[in-house]
Parts: structure tokens; sequence; C-alpha cells
């Protein structure tokens, strides 16, 4: 998990910066309609939009692309689409197992274009339910060490009473599990204690994971790329660990 975890990590600060930056905002921005639209306008009262547009202000998307997506999702003008969300469940390279979220309004092309990026990158996919044993919904928060100030103990002090099952150390970061449902507690603690958090979402986290040399390593990481090209493809799961060194020498 801390392989995939520190990977992804670095995934998404690297799509601020490329050539994938204006797809990573269009992401965000259909994470911010289906928020709005399954729970309305209001942040205050509907937590999941609050994290979808913090996380869309910490990736630099523009406040009126943020604030035209809100009236979109809740009826407020016109042009949201209906978007659904389809889980796939899939293998990849070693065994790895791997969840698929997508947000669609066309299930057909969804799937037409998960299955052709699965197949052609060394993965296959799984029936319903056959991967999905292997993960556990759970709510997840990441907060930089940058400043110096957010140590584990001021995490731990700061979350002990809301429902923190563990506190991992990600070389830059700290990431806080928690039950899906503490996610907004957590998050509003950690608020209030002064820390500024780079995400708060609710994640699929594999309760046992397959460690990857670094050629498997190489497979899967190109199998994810593929899959997150694809324009419904929210996020990615998959339950590998990579270890220092092997990322190190993967660069």
């Amino acid at each position: 998990m801390s392989g995939h975890s520190k990977w992804a990590t670095t995934k998404h600060k690297k799509a601020i910066i490329d050539s994938r930056r204006a797809k990573n905002f269009a992401k965000l921005i259909k994470g911010i309609e289906v928020a709005a639209r399954n729970g309305g306008a209001d942040m205050d009262g509907n937590p999941t939009l609050y994290d979808a547009v913090t996380k869309a202000k910490k990736s630099s998307v523009p406040a009126d692309n943020i604030d035209r997506a809100i009236k979109r999702g809740a009826g407020l003008e016109s042009g949201g689409a209906d978007y659904q969300t389809i889980m796939y469940e899939g293998y990849g390279p070693g065994g790895v197992a791997l969840m698929i979220e997508c947000l669609s309004d066309n299930r057909n092309r969804a799937a037409s274009e998960v299955r052709v990026a699965v197949t052609r990158n060394g993965g296959n996919m799984a029936d319903p339910g056959s991967v999905a044993y292997l993960f556990n919904r759970k709510g997840t928060v990441l907060l930089s060490k940058a400043d110096g100030k957010v140590t584990e103990d001021s995490v731990l002090e700061a979350v002990l009473e809301h429902g923190v099952e563990e506190v991992n150390d990600f070389g830059d970061n700290w990431q806080v599990v928690c039950e899906a449902s503490d996610l907004v507690a957590v998050r509003t603690a950690l608020e209030s204690a002064g820390m500024d958090y780079e995400s708060a979402d609710s994640s699929f986290l594999p309760s046992m994971t397959i460690p990857l040399d670094a050629e498997t390593a190489e497979k899967v990481f190109n199998l994810i790329d593929a899959i997150e090209e694809l324009d419904d493809v929210q996020n990615v799961y998959g339950n590998f660990d990579v270890s220092d060194e092997v990322m190190a020498s993967l660069g």
C-alpha cells in the first residue's frame, strides 16, 4: 500500500505541472458536478462537495470553472451531464488486483474503453465482486510535512478522538486513515488544529498487498497510466506494494 500511495501522490503532483493538467482539471470538475448534483450546492451541508472543491483549488483549477461546475451539478445552470459512478474490476501484471472507478454519462463507452486499455496493457478484466473483496472503503487525508510543524504526534493528538485508524509515513507526507463515515470529522479536526491538508478522499485501500519487483512494477505503472488516460476514469486502486528501493530504481 505504501508504494502505491507514494506513487499515486507523485503522479498527482506531476499532473499539475505537465501536459496532463487539462485532463486532471476535467476530472476534478466532473467530481464537483457529481457532488453538487448528489448533495446540493451548499458546501457547508455537502462535505463531499467541500472536499471536491478543496482538491480542485489546491490543483489551481480556476474559481470560475469551479463555480460553474457547482451550478451545473445543482441544476442552477444548463449543460450538466448525467454522470454515473461505475466500478470495474480487473487484474494487472503479477496478479495485482485493480479497482477502476469511473464517472461517465455513457456506460457502453466507458466499459469498452476500460476493457481495451486493460487488455492491451497486460491486464485482464474480472467479474464483478471477484476483486472488490480485497479492498475496503476508507477515508484518507494527506498532509504535507513541508513546514516541519506537522508531526506524527501532532496529527494523532488532533484526530485520536475522531475515529483515526492509522497514520502512515509517506516521506513528504502523512496519510491519515479512518472509516469513510469518519472522514468529515477527521478532516474537520485537522483543520481546527491548524493543519492544512493536501487532500481528503473516500478511497479503496487493499486489505493485503503484493510486493513487486522493478520489472513488474513498471508494467503495472504503465497499465495504470493507460487506464488513467481515459476521460471517464476518475481513480484506479491497486493492491500492490513497491519498496523505496524499487521506486528509486524506476526513477
